[in-house]
Order: C-alpha cells, then sequence, then structure tokens
C-alpha cells in the first residue's frame, strides 16, 4: 500500500513532500480529490468538482444503456473561466495510455470551448486546475 509522508499540512510544501512511488491512477485521483476538499477554502468552486464514473463503460451495456460512454475524461470542473466553459481533467499515472476514445473526447471537448487536459499524476493536476482558476 502506498501511504503519505506524515507531515503537518496546511501549505503547499505539505503537498510537496507527500511520496508517491509507482501510484496507480486510483491513488492519483484520490490525492487529487483529497486536496481539492482541503483546498476549498482557497479555491471555493472546488465544491463543484467531480468525477465521471465510466469506468468500464466500453464493455458494459448496462452502464452504455445508462449514458455512459468510453473516453469521457475522469474528472469535470463545470466553472467558466474565459474563454472556456469548464474544465475536464483525464487523469493518468505514470506511464499510463491514452486510448483511441479518450483522444477522441479530449481533442473534441478543446475543439468545442471547453479546456481538457491529461494529467500525469495528482500534482499535475493540481497546477493545471489552480491555473485555470487563476484566470478570473
Amino acid at each position: 500500500m502506498i501511504g503519505f509522508l506524515p507531515v503537518p499540512h496546511g501549505n503547499a510544501s505539505f503537498w510537496a513532500a507527500m511520496i508517491r512511488l509507482h501510484a496507480t491512477e486510483h491513488e492519483e485521483q484520490s490525492a487529487l480529490l483529497r486536496w481539492a476538499g482541503l483546498a476549498r477554502q482557497q479555491y471555493p468552486e472546488l465544491r463543484w468538482l467531480f468525477a465521471m464514473l465510466n469506468q468500464g463503460a466500453g464493455r458494459n451495456k448496462r452502464l452504455q444503456q445508462e449514458g455512459c460512454n468510453p473516453g469521457v475524461p475522469d474528472l469535470c470542473l463545470p466553472v467558466p473561466r474565459l474563454p472556456y466553459y469548464g474544465l475536464f481533467i483525464e487523469m493518468k499515472a505514470q506511464g499510463g495510455r491514452l486510448s483511441a476514445a479518450q483522444i477522441a473526447w479530449v481533442t473534441n471537448l478543446n475543439r468545442t470551448g471547453y479546456r481538457a487536459v491529461v494529467c500525469v499524476g495528482w500534482d499535475a493536476a493540481r497546477q493545471v486546475i489552480e491555473d485555470y482558476l487563476s484566470r478570473g
């Protein structure tokens, strides 16, 4: 099991001190959402950040019938920041690869007015979110 180094939190050095070795995509996304929960005081818009539950949608008929689509990015922040309507994040762990469906979704979202990015690791996603929200 991969854990976090126990460091007093409350500033950026706490997050920089987290040790992540061979983290899975689940662990990276969970770490990002843990950060988001703690960062809501600084970024109140993070209350709108949510995960898309499309894992396995390409193989699961029931999920497809319910509207799940393979390739949809993992996270959505439906908060506009000019010139974008909202932010989508596809999370990847180190060494993770994009599927053709994921490439299509990210490409289409960027083409239609959204900011859609692929982030390797939770810290890269944190930086994207902070940059996006600081657009004011």
